[in-house]
């Protein structure tokens, strides 16, 4: 006859507990000093750590010097209310994740879709429930957990972009290059903000892909050979292929994939032509070129800026590049050689 478990009969006759992230800061953010320590006092007994804010503006500064798990914002507050705060948050890349529940006691319908408009996550109707106000709490967290959880999954990914470095020593100035050269082409051309931001990682992941070439192929002095150069352009396929699990990457994937086909269809890896290659992919195309024609390589010197719009027009001519986007960047590249150096700052003169 087995035992009774002593351990399982205790479980059984207490409730779990559902024990918060470790370290968890909820902001309450109410200009009712009794708000504030009612939920200050509820919140501690499940075991998090609480700060208040009185205003919107108090609250604004809290986030700003140390962003927290979750915000509880009540929406009518005197001065900066909480649609607002709960706005000017959504609208910071740094801060637009962050769950805002938001508190009120208004209960017109209009109220509540102003409160969706202005970016909250969930609301709670004064008088609140204590046990509504922890449930919506720990479902907050438990999206916040979700959503730190892809960004360090993405962090990886372009920390394995930097990686590459230390593989070919020219890459990492050709990302930062790329960078601000793709996106002002990117703006100048017309591009709606969510291609710029495609863009913008795009250029620091369009060759990840040669995190699996070998050293002695990246770095060879010479042309490749045949085998060499099929293994090289196998690198668009390994970016996607490691850049493809996450959804916040999924708008650079045809960048990645597509940043070295030509318009006549003489590329790699799928051989489009024309309009299928998307214009981001055709900006990254001519932009990869120009940084590669003025930068040393091991098998070639670094050249001037008009030799390089002059190989890049005889690209067009052949029918690699799209004339549009060589001519935008010509006209981009004169520009910055036109612009005048800054003065020194002149010294101080001492006093007699």
């Amino acid at each position: 006859m087995s035992q009774p478990n002593p351990a399982g009969a205790e479980a059984a006759a207490t409730p779990r507990r559902r024990d918060p992230p470790e370290g968890a800061v909820i902001l309450v953010v109410d200009d009712s000093e009794h708000t504030r320590e009612l939920l200050d006092h509820q919140l501690r007994q499940d075991g998090y750590i609480v700060v208040q804010a009185r205003n919107g503006q108090e609250a604004l500064e809290y986030v700003e010097r140390l962003p927290p798990d979750v915000i509880l914002l009540d929406a009518m507050m005197p001065g900066i209310d909480g649609f607002e705060v709960a706005r000017r948050l959504k609208a910071q890349p740094h801060t637009r994740l962050i769950p805002v529940i938001m508190i009120t006691a208004l209960t017109d319908q209009a109220d509540k879709i102003h409160s969706i408009e202005a970016g909250a996550d969930h609301f709670i109707s004064k008088p609140f429930d204590q046990a509504e106000v922890r449930a919506r709490v720990r479902a907050a967290l438990k999206l916040k957990r979700l959503t730190d959880e892809l960004e360090s999954a993405e962090n990886i990914i372009f920390a394995l972009a930097r990686a590459i470095k230390a593989k070919d020593a020219g890459t990492d100035a050709h990302t930062v290059r790329v960078t601000g050269l793709a996106g002002e082409l990117g703006r100048r051309l017309g591009l709606p903000a969510d291609e710029l931001d495609a863009i913008e990682k795009a250029s620091v992941l369009h060759d990840i892909g040669k995190i699996a070439i070998p050293d002695a192929i990246l770095n060879k002095p010479g042309p490749l050979n045949d085998e060499e150069w099929k293994l090289m352009k196998k690198h668009t396929l390994k970016g996607v292929e490691i850049c493809r699990p996450l959804r916040s990457l999924r708008g650079a994937l045809p960048i990645i994939r597509w940043h070295h086909e030509r318009v006549n269809g003489s590329g790699y890896p799928d051989g489009l032509a024309g309009d299928q290659i998307p214009l981001s992919a055709r900006i990254m195309a001519v932009v990869d070129v120009y940084d590669a024609l003025q930068s040393r390589r091991p098998y070639k010197p670094a050249f001037g800026r008009e030799k390089c719009v002059a190989i890049l027009r005889e690209g067009v001519q052949s029918g690699w590049w799209d004339t549009r986007v060589v001519e935008a960047l010509v006209e981009i590249v004169s520009q910055r050689e036109a612009r005048p150096e800054p003065a020194p700052p002149i010294a101080p003169t001492s006093s007699p």
